[in-house]
């Protein structure tokens, strides 16, 4: 996000909109295991959670799941079931099947979720609220299932931009491969959070990492094999390589521009992704409307190898799909969904405009 753009109050706008509903569709029962789906915001035109199904000519949509209004972002356990963000003053988390019939339906405890993450174990969700700036602890029975109401963690701090960093604003949320330990973004308190839960449940809060005053951390991005990660920060335009410690902290070793050089536009860092083989970083600029490519070298170090044009207007999501050889990319205020080729050296080519859908901001296999 820019500090001027008309967006910056969306969540507050979000605050009327319907709860998670249960509606499920053949259409979208179908096509759960080659398709995928994307998340739209009402408050902008979008219809829902949609199907999106391939075609020969590219990526349609199918019949959306009006229910489910607000769905910023979600994650599929591996026992198949998906939990289902929606974003709204009093935030609701949503738990289906696989034909996306609802089972469950919680409080988040919070307002506007913005991000979920699922422990390896797969017995605990943890869930980001952006307005609130807070985070919600769930725990699940070995079906998947919530157990009980979530216990709500609060951040606490504040940064110098005062349009954006009045009081903490959770973005991100992320466990390690333990379990024990998770950490959570804070745009408006220039934190990462490391929350530690006990054998009892006890939760010991503390900061793993703290960016430069208004950098505004967004997502964080974690190495598959060293022990390295990577903060992308919507306010500065950065990203800086963390060398993780066993303790749950981060050090810092080197920071970038996600931006190229000289452009002095107003633009915002949003989504991030490491490739499966470590080998290639990816960050989407909203405002210089690029996805940005980095060379991940043996260390775990960046080097800036391209600036591709995103096929649209302010990237907020993308989902890199190297098995197809593509990533695409939800372009919130264009409308649409693009479609750039993935070559095998990790650069992308030119974007194609791909699937027009109103209000999209989310994408997911």
């Amino acid at each position: 996000m820019t500090h001027s753009a008309p967006s910056l109050s969306r969540r507050a706008l979000l605050g009327s909109a319907v709860a998670l509903g249960a509606c499920p569709t053949a259409l979208l029962a179908r096509t759960n295991d080659t398709g995928l789906i994307a998340g739209t915001y009402r408050n902008e035109g979008g219809p829902g959670l949609v199907p999106l199904l391939p075609g020969a000519k590219g990526w349609t949509t199918g019949t959306p799941l009006p229910a489910i209004r607000n769905a910023s972002f979600g994650v599929r356990g591996a026992t198949g079931l998906r939990y289902l963000l929606d974003e709204q003053a009093e935030g609701r988390l949503g738990v289906y099947d696989a034909s996306f019939r609802r089972i469950a339906d919680a409080s988040t405890l919070g307002a506007d979720p913005c991000h979920a993450a699922l422990s390896q174990d797969g017995r605990r969700l943890a869930v980001a609220n952006y307005s609130s700036g807070s985070v919600a602890l769930f725990a699940l029975d070995p079906a998947g299932r919530p157990i009980g109401e979530a216990r709500r963690i609060a951040h606490e701090g504040s940064g110098p931009n005062r349009e954006r960093q009045t009081g903490p604003h959770a973005h991100w949320v992320g466990f390690t491969a333990g379990g024990t330990q998770l950490h959570s973004v804070d745009l408006g308190a220039d934190a990462v959070f490391l929350h530690r839960i006990g054998a009892k449940g006890a939760i010991d809060t503390s900061i793993a990492y703290r960016t430069d005053p208004g950098a505004g951390p967004r997502h964080l991005a974690r190495h598959p094999k060293l022990p390295i990660a990577y903060l992308v920060t919507e306010l500065a335009n950065t990203v800086t390589v963390l060398r993780a410690h066993p303790d749950g902290r981060f050090t810092a070793l080197a920071m970038l521009s996600t931006l190229p050089k000289g452009f002095t536009g107003a633009s915002a860092g949003a989504h991030i992704a490491v490739n499966r083989g470590g080998t290639r970083l990816y960050i989407s600029n909203r405002g210089h409307d690029s996805i940005a490519v980095f060379a991940i070298d043996r260390a775990g170090g960046l080097a800036p190898i391209q600036h591709a044009a995103c096929g649209g207007h302010w990237p907020r999501l993308f989902l890199l799909r190297e098995e197809a050889g593509e990533l695409l990319v939800a372009n919130e205020r264009s409308a649409n969904i693009a479609r750039l080729a993935l070559a095998k050296d990790g650069r992308l080519g030119p974007a194609a405009h791909g699937t027009d859908l109103p209000g999209v901001v989310f994408l997911s296999a």
